[in-house]
C-alpha cells in the first residue's frame, strides 16, 4: 500500500467582514492564534513539528518576510520549527495543504502544519499587482515580450473572466442571484444550527463568521450596477473581501503510530491543473475532470463538495460541464456568503469540509477552486473517524 497522509485536526478563525471585527488584527497574529488552536486541540508537541506551510498572496506590510514563520513565531511556539509562506493565488492554502501531504507521503517529513491567513482590510486585494509601479512596471505582464507574443495586450482581470464566463455558458444575472441568495441562506442556517462551531476558534470576542449577510433579497440585489457597463456581474454574486486564518495537521502513518494520533480523515487524492489564464476561472473544470479519473472515483461517489464561490459563474459553470447534484455542493454555504480570504481560503475550506463530513457521516469530500494565472487545486478526502 502507497503512505498516507492524514488530517488530524483542522481549524479557523470566523471570517470578519470588510470593515469589521477583524480589520485591525496583525496577520501574524491572526495566523498565530490558529496556530496555538490547532496545537491545544490535537494535543501534538509542538517541537515535533516538521514545518509550517502557509498560503498568503499579496505579500507586503505584515504579509511580508515569510508570514509563515511570523505567525509560528508570534505564537509563542518553538522557534526550531521551521515556516514557509506559497503564493499558488486563490488556491494558496490548497497547495499549502498538497505539499504538507506529499512531504509526508515522501517520507522526509513526519508532522506538518499547513494553513493560511490574509488580512484584506489591511492590505488590499491586487496590491502585489501594482506594487511595483513605483519601480516602472505597472502590472506583472505587459514588460515581458513571451507574454505579449502569446497572450497579446489582452486584460487579466477575474471579473473580466467572470463575464466572459457567464456569457459563455449562457448563465443569467438571475439566476447568479439566485444562486448568491442560496448561499447566504445556507451560510445563515449553519451558523443557527451551531453547523460551524467545532470548527472555529473564537477570536477577540468574535464568535461566528460576520459576514452572512441577514435581510438580503433578490430585489435589493437587481439594484446594484454590474462590475463593468453591461455586465451581468454585481457585488451581490461575487466573493466577500474577508479576513481569515486557518490550520490543519497533517500527519504520516509512522507519525500517527508512534505519536498515538487519531486521524480524523485522509487524502484520498491531490492534483492540480493549468487552464488559460485570460479565462483564468475555468481551471476546476478540467481539474475535477482529470481528479475524478485518476482517482478511480466517480462523480457520485461524492457525497460532498467545496467549489470556492469566487463568483456565481465559476460555480454555475463547473455544475453544467459536471452535470453535478448542487444539492451536495457548498452545503453551508460558499465564499458569497462566507468571504473569501485569499491566502486562508483553502484550509477555511478544508476545516469546513472536514467537520461537515463528520457531522453527516459521510464518506468522500471534494475540493477545488479557481485560481490565477488559470489554475485549480483538486484535493480529495476520505473521512475515517
Amino acid at each position: 500500500m502507497s503512505p498516507q497522509a492524514y488530517i488530524i485536526g483542522a481549524v479557523r478563525t470566523p471570517t470578519g467582514r470588510k470593515k469589521g471585527s477583524l480589520a485591525g488584527v496583525h496577520a501574524a497574529d491572526l495566523g498565530a492564534h490558529v496556530l496555538r488552536a490547532l496545537i491545544e486541540r490535537t494535543g501534538v508537541d509542538p517541537a515535533r513539528v516538521d514545518d509550517v506551510i502557509f498560503g498568503c498572496i499579496d505579500q507586503i506590510g505584515p504579509m511580508a518576510g515569510d508570514v509563515a514563520r511570523s505567525c509560528w513565531l508570534a505564537a509563542g511556539l518553538p522557534e526550531e520549527v521551521p515556516g514557509i509562506t506559497v503564493d499558488r493565488q486563490c488556491g494558496s492554502s490548497q497547495q499549502a495543504v498538497h505539499f504538507a501531504a506529499q512531504a509526508v507521503m515522501s517520507g522526509t517529513q513526519d508532522l506538518v502544519i499547513a494553513g493560511g491567513v490574509q488580512t484584506m482590510n489591511q492590505i488590499p486585494l491586487g496590491a502585489a499587482m501594482t506594487a511595483g509601479r513605483s519601480f516602472g512596471h505597472p502590472d506583472p505582464f505587459s514588460g515581458s515580450r513571451g507574454w505579449r507574443e502569446r497572450y497579446g495586450t489582452e486584460e487579466v482581470s477575474q471579473f473580466r473572466a467572470a463575464e466572459m464566463i457567464a456569457a459563455k455558458w449562457n448563465i443569467s444575472r438571475r439566476e447568479m442571484e439566485e444562486y448568491a441568495l442560496e448561499s447566504h441562506r445556507r451560510a445563515l442556517e449553519a451558523i443557527g444550527g451551531g453547523f460551524f462551531r467545532r470548527e472555529i476558534a473564537a477570536i477577540g470576542g468574535l464568535e461566528q463568521d460576520e459576514t452572512p449577510r441577514l435581510g438580503t433579497t433578490l430585489e435589493k440585489m437587481a439594484t446594484l450596477e454590474p462590475l463593468t457597463p453591461g455586465g451581468r456581474i454585481t457585488a451581490a454574486v461575487s466573493s466577500q473581501i474577508a479576513d481569515a486564518a486557518a490550520a490543519v495537521l497533517i500527519a504520516s502513518e509512522s507519525a500517527v503510530e508512534r505519536f498515538e494520533l487519531e486521524p480524523r480523515a485522509r487524502i484520498h487524492h491531490l492534483s492540480v491543473r493549468g487552464a488559460d489564464p485570460i479565462w483564468m476561472l475555468t481551471a476546476p473544470i478540467p481539474a475535477t475532470r482529470q481528479a475524478l479519473a485518476r482517482s478511480g472515483l466517480k462523480l457520485g461517489n461524492i457525497d460532498l463538495f467545496e467549489i470556492n464561490e469566487a463568483f456565481a459563474s465559476v460555480v454555475l459553470a463547473w455544475q453544467r460541464e459536471l452535470d453535478a447534484d448542487l444539492g451536495r455542493v457548498n452545503v453551508n454555504g460558499g465564499a458569497i456568503a462566507l468571504g473569501h480570504p485569499i491566502g486562508a481560503t483553502g484550509a477555511r475550506l478544508m476545516t469546513s469540509l472536514l467537520h461537515e463530513l463528520e457531522r453527516r457521516g459521510a464518506r468522500y469530500g471534494l475540493q477545488t477552486m479557481c485560481e490565477g494565472g488559470g489554475q485549480a487545486n483538486v484535493t480529495i478526502i476520505e473521512r475515517l473517524a
